[in-house]
């Protein structure tokens, strides 16, 4: 039967509604796209510090009574402002196709370089070929960018090609997993070098004022040209395989070849982008996004709209750069991080995740009194696969043990107990060898002499005050951050649930950074900065997800929007400093017990003091919150309640280690997972957790101090190094559990 003229049609992302013509509106925005670049350009051509306007500009462009052989125009014009309009559309284009492509090879909406960390990638090996091998040119800068960037694309396309593993939220994990893991990479190269530090801090902001004449842009552009042709030649194929790749197979494609083929043009086109402006994230997701909002599944509209929407926001964002804090200029990826937060944050409320595969079936759970707001934080995150309950053994009860003190008692599991034991003996020895080792070697008799006081006044004075005092400071806030992940991580019921994942961290770092930077001392001495921060974060995050946990998805894109934004904060305020007090600041955002003494760790000692025993008061009702809402009613839990006191906890523990140390990664994930591991899953380990922080943070620190002789590493160096790729492996592990 015929359908009648009024009825609706079907198209690529469900019904079209009558009267309305795909092909015509996706025309209509291309032309719109194209129009509204091609005025950017002409304004970006006549804003500047050159003063010079439209005229003069069109005059030089036009020749009209020998313009161009004014060397002024010639200068501004013609050396400045044309060469850095190009560049600004040739990188917005190449940022914006290489997001459409992620995003169509991994079937992901949120696949960008930035979030899935090709651009660390390329930033590390940019880096590397500065600092180890000395180069400094666009070409020397491509190949390493190259480099850094086929690794990092390698990997993603690895994770997306295991089973589950191209979901979109197991998917950006992995991808700041890999992100963490290249920064941290970086940032060992960078802390041991003054010089490359000093060129990093700048170009890791991601600019076009270092643009003049066309030779960087004349060597780079062949680059961006094959790029932008394989992308092309690859859309039949790779439209395809968003069929299946059974489907793809059968229509005569090879879906790993059309994978191995987008990886290829992805990398030259991030490499040859990181190369000429450096790092700027959220650009391709950006412009993936609103492409596939206006043109839907036609791969071919979506890449030239992706273009053209890239070179249109990034030429936005340089203006914008160049009048919004004059006579200086702002950093570009701020501007288009100020951009691409409120898309990030558009695309999860979206109504049009259905199609993306980004909605969860929770509707019933919550319509059934199902868990509250902050239960669901996170709630679809892959998690523990459940196992079948083991048959009891007889005598299975003696694993408890009660210790009764007058009229009181205590109930006490023999497992947890004996694996706090060994975590205290472990940490002991952790401090032991802490206050031993590093690059004054004392030796074991002097360094125990000097801890009792006796012996050389150097070595008391080293033990005793800088050392020990260090030491204290790394036990305190690894505690804190193995507290404030095992509270989250049991409200969320998901062991991939941490406070950084709301922002806590960056927050906190960007709240203690201002704080420096209005103190009349310029110290670090607001030690409450660091838990207002968080607590700012995580409010910023309630109110614009409209309510912890709606959707765990959500939650966590919007808590990635507000780090990126706060990071972009942080490296704004590093790079207004001199060299000096930004590169000890740099140390210190990148994790640093450097410094650190018994008065700053008062402060997180006395918070531990109050907020541990809370946490403990709580522990009871947190074992049975591991259960639906309603259980835990009818044994007397009140969930709201407990949620938001031990979500606070959690801020405010987080909070105050940062700082301490500055953002210390992934102990706060790490260490609810072991500290399970060895107490048995039936507990919430909160003493476990804080143990195993504090041994953490303290044998990072160590490894710190000794690994290169004559420097040293931060500490949230290290911690990031290592906890990368054991978040791969929670993620990608057999015991990972469901997918999502």
């Amino acid at each position: 039967m015929a359908a009648h003229p009024a009825d609706p049609t079907p198209g690529p992302d469900g019904p079209v509604p009558a009267g309305r013509r795909p092909g015509t509106t996706v025309a209509w925005a291309v032309a719109g796209s194209l129009t509204a670049l091609l005025l950017l350009c002409a304004a970006s051509l006549s804003i500047g510090a050159g003063e010079v306007g439209p005229g003069g500009a069109l005059d030089y462009l036009l020749n009209r009574d020998g313009a161009r052989a004014d060397s002024r125009l010639a200068l501004v014009v013609g050396d400045l402002r044309l060469p850095r309009t190009l560049t600004a559309v040739l990188v917005g284009a190449a940022l914006g196709v290489a997001g459409c492509l992620l995003q169509a090879v991994t079937r992901n909406p949120l696949a960008e370089t930035g979030l899935l960390g090709v651009n660390a990638g390329a930033s590390l090996g940019v880096v590397a070929g500065i600092a180890l091998l000395g180069f400094d040119s666009g070409y020397a800068y491509l190949v390493c960018a190259f480099t850094g960037a086929v690794v990092a694309s390698g990997l993603v396309l690895l994770i997306a090609g295991r089973t589950g593993g191209g979901s979109p939220m197991r998917l950006m994990l992995a991808g700041s997993a890999l992100g963490a893991t290249f920064g941290g990479l970086t940032s060992v190269i960078v802390v041991n070098s003054a010089e490359t530090y000093d060129r990093f801090r700048f170009w890791v902001l991601g600019s076009l004022a270092g643009v003049e004449g066309y030779g960087e842009v004349g060597r780079l552009l062949p680059v961006v040209a094959v790029g932008l042709l394989v992308a092309a030649l690859v859309v039949r194929p790779l439209s395809a395989l968003a069929l299946g790749d059974d489907l793809a197979r059968s229509l005569g494609h090879r879906p790993q070849l059309v994978r191995l083929t987008v990886a290829g043009s992805v990398t030259l086109l991030t490499a040859a982008a990181v190369a000429l402006a450096g790092p700027i994230s959220s650009l391709g997701l950006l412009a993936g996004f609103l492409a596939r909002a206006v043109a839907g599944t036609r791969l071919p509209a979506r890449l030239a709209l992706a273009g053209l929407v890239g070179a249109a926001v990034l030429t936005l964002s340089d203006i914008a750069a160049r009048v919004v804090s004059r006579p200086y200029e702002a950093p570009v990826s701020v501007i288009v991080a100020l951009l691409g937060a409120p898309v990030l944050i558009g695309i999860v409320r979206s109504r049009h995740l259905a199609s993306m595969g980004m909605t969860d079936p929770a509707g019933d759970e919550r319509r059934e009194g199902g868990p509250g707001p902050v239960s669901r934080l996170l709630a679809r995150l892959p998690s523990r696969r459940a196992r079948p309950a083991r048959p009891k053994r007889p005598g299975r009860d003696a694993a408890t043990v009660v210790l009764r003190g007058g009229p009181f008692s205590l109930l006490v599991g023999r497992r947890p107990a004996l694996a706090a034991l060994g975590l205290a003996a472990l940490g002991l020895l952790a401090v032991v060898i802490s206050a031993y080792a590093g690059q004054s070697d004392l030796g074991v008799s002097r360094t125990f002499q000097a801890v009792l006081g006796q012996g050389d006044r150097f070595d008391v004075l080293l033990v005793q005050k800088f050392r020990l005092g260090r030491i204290t400071a790394g036990l305190v806030a690894g505690a804190a951050l193995g507290l404030a992940g095992c509270l989250t991580q049991t409200l969320a019921r998901n062991r991939l649930a941490t406070p950084e994942l709301l922002g806590v961290n960056d927050g906190a770092t960007a709240a203690v950074l201002f704080s420096v930077t209005v103190s009349a001392t310029g110290t670090f001495g607001a030690w409450w900065a660091g838990p207002l921060g968080a607590l700012v974060a995580v409010l910023l995050v309630t109110a614009v997800s409209g309510g912890l946990g709606q959707r765990g998805y959500r939650v966590l894109v919007v808590g990635l929007a507000m780090s990126a934004l706060a990071s972009a904060v942080t490296q704004v305020i590093i790079s207004r400093r001199s060299l000096n007090s930004a590169s000890s600041l740099y140390v210190w955002t990148s994790g640093s017990l450097n410094g650190r003494s018994y008065s700053v760790a008062l402060p997180v000692l006395a918070g531990l003091c109050v907020l541990v025993p809370l946490a403990l008061v709580a522990a009871r009702h947190l074992a049975v919150l591991r259960f639906d809402d309603s259980t835990a009613s009818s044994l007397g839990a009140g969930p709201g309640r407990v949620r938001v006191l031990c979500m606070l906890l959690a801020v405010a523990l987080a909070g105050l280690a940062v700082g301490i140390c500055g953002p210390v990664g992934f102990v706060a994930l790490a260490s609810p997972v072991i500290a399970s591991r060895l107490a048995g899953p039936l507990r919430v380990p909160l003493i476990g957790s804080m143990l195993t922080g504090a041994v953490l943070v303290v044998v990072a620190d160590t490894l710190g101090r000794i690994v290169f002789p004559g420097t040293e590493l931060p500490v949230g160096v290290v911690t990031t190094v290592l906890g990368g790729p054991f978040l791969l492996w929670v993620l990608l592990g057999r015991s990972a559990a469901t997918r999502v």
